[in-house]
């Protein structure tokens, strides 16, 4: 007996210790340690912006373009989402960017509705959402701006802090963090190399000039330069893509790659037609994007704010305007994606009094309505230099602008100088179905009363739901916000 007693007192030590044992483990999984932290942060995605600086839809090989050769973006589009129908909130690099960090309307964003201004502290910029939700956050060459962020109450860009480049951000990200990373290129943003595009090869006699701008060889060469640039821009998001790839990282990041607005020419940036806010969107994940789909319905990037928040698994804010693109990038329907609403509010300080040009729009599938709010004043800029840029300082300074102002007087050239500066009406209305290129303004068409009329409310609804003082007071507020722009005939922008 007492060796049967001693049996079973030795097997119930040995139950006791493996059950401490067991014990341990479960009690040690539940202890953070850097290992288990990294296991954590495996499952929410690294969050990768890769934004271009005046890149218009759709000058990517995914999109069609038979000239220019963007590879990298390709194979984003190709393994993930590509959007068709992707617009910028506004066509100006400020606004627009401000938007995409908030989440909200331009018209909310007080100061920040105007380039070179600066971004109130009070409107939270996703990264610092993320940083706060345990993100290691940061962003290299153009985050928001241009303007002057510590006048709005900030420390640092709302885009995160300033490295040198990925690598370096890379280097430094801990391993038990997933990151937050902005990538701004100033490609391909104004001034351009003359020629680099022929230099590289590039063929004029292949390029489809927009139908705004004159068929010349001046404007041939032009837009190959701006197709260097768009290809150096893909370059550098490839160099991107093999650190993720190096790192084994690529799969567990969500890569947005996309514009803040459109090309840096006549009637493009700076305006509400397709060239100024219609921009590339992809977007890759393969946790949870859809590979090989595309889009076409109408996102704004407003939408980003609110889709990195929710793809990290944080609180969408209530008072965001933008919707998050999971639903759509997951392959599922998503109601009210017929149109998008755009805006613009001062750009350059190019009018004397420093004069907004405010615009309101609505664009849908057939359809362009635009409202020009104060149609006395000169939508490019004055005529004469003001204060900043030069004549008609909205478009950006390059041959295909000079070549508008040296031959206004030319029977042909003139008419593309009237569209990109002549003043505009009240309104203006586009059947995109006849005209796509947005030439012809049937505003005043009997035939198009009631599709004006619907339009007309369906964009007043929207401001009035979204808080827009122009429903309101509509008391010129952006003309007095403080411009922090230099005097120059050429400025970053």
């Amino acid at each position: 007996m007492p060796q049967a007693k001693l049996a079973i007192r030795s097997g119930l030590i040995i139950l006791w210790l493996a059950g401490c044992a067991v014990a341990g483990v479960l009690l040690g999984r539940l202890a953070v340690t850097p290992v288990d932290a990294r296991a954590q942060a495996s499952t929410r995605p690294n969050i990768l912006l890769f934004i271009a600086d005046d890149w218009s839809y759709p000058h990517a090989g995914a999109y069609g373009d038979k000239v220019v050769k963007t590879p990298n973006f390709d194979r984003i589009a190709r393994e993930g989402t590509l959007f068709t129908n992707a617009y910028c909130a506004s066509p100006s690099c400020t606004p627009s960017r401000a938007s995409l960090l908030t989440g909200r309307a331009v018209h909310q964003l007080a100061e920040g509705g105007n380039l070179w201004s600066f971004l109130p502290s009070k409107f939270a910029a996703y990264p610092d959402l993320l940083e706060a939700s345990g993100y290691f956050v940061g962003h290299t060459r153009k985050g928001w701006g241009p303007g002057d962020f510590k006048a709005g109450g900030r420390t640092r860009n709302p885009a995160g802090p300033q490295f040198k480049d990925f690598t370096e951000f890379f280097r430094q990200a801990p391993k038990d963090k997933p990151f937050c990373f902005w990538f701004g290129t100033q490609d391909p943003h104004r001034p351009y190399e003359k020629d680099a595009g022929l230099k590289a090869g590039l063929k004029p006699e292949h390029v489809v000039v927009p139908p705004h701008l004159p068929d010349t060889p001046e404007v041939r060469r032009d837009i190959l330069d701006y197709y260097y640039e768009v290809e150096r821009l893909d370059r550098d998001l490839g160099d991107v893509i093999k650190t993720l790839e190096a790192a084994e990282q690529l799969d567990n990041t969500l890569i947005v790659v996309t514009a803040d607005n459109g090309m840096p020419f006549p009637r493009a940036k700076a305006n509400l037609y397709g060239f100024g806010t219609r921009v590339p969107l992809a977007a890759r994940w393969p946790a949870k994007v859809k590979a090989g789909q595309i889009r076409n319905d109408f996102v704004v990037l407003t939408d980003l704010a609110p889709t990195f928040l929710d793809a990290t698994g944080q609180q969408i804010p209530a008072e965001l305007t933008g919707r998050s693109l999971m639903p759509l990038l997951a392959g599922k329907q998503q109601a009210g994606r017929a149109q998008v609403f755009l805006e613009r509010e001062r750009h350059a300080n190019v009018r004397r009094g420093d004069l907004s040009y405010p615009v309101r729009a609505v664009r849908t599938k057939d359809f362009l309505y635009l409202r020009n709010l104060r149609p006395d004043r000169w939508p490019a800029g004055d005529p004469e230099l003001y204060f900043a840029v030069g004549p008609f300082g909205d478009i950006d300074d390059g041959p295909t602008k000079q070549l508008l102002l040296a031959r206004r007087d030319d029977a042909v050239i003139g008419k593309f100088f009237a569209l990109a500066t002549a003043k505009r009406p009240a309104e203006e209305l586009y059947d995109l179905r006849r005209d796509p290129g947005e030439l012809h303004n049937v505003a005043d068409k009997a035939t198009y009363a009631s599709v004006k009329k619907q339009l007309r409310a369906t964009l007043d609804k929207w401001m009035r739901e979204t808080g827009d003082p122009r429903a309101t007071t509509d008391d010129d507020r952006w003309d007095r916000y403080p411009y922090f722009g230099v005097r120059a005939e050429k400025e970053s922008r």
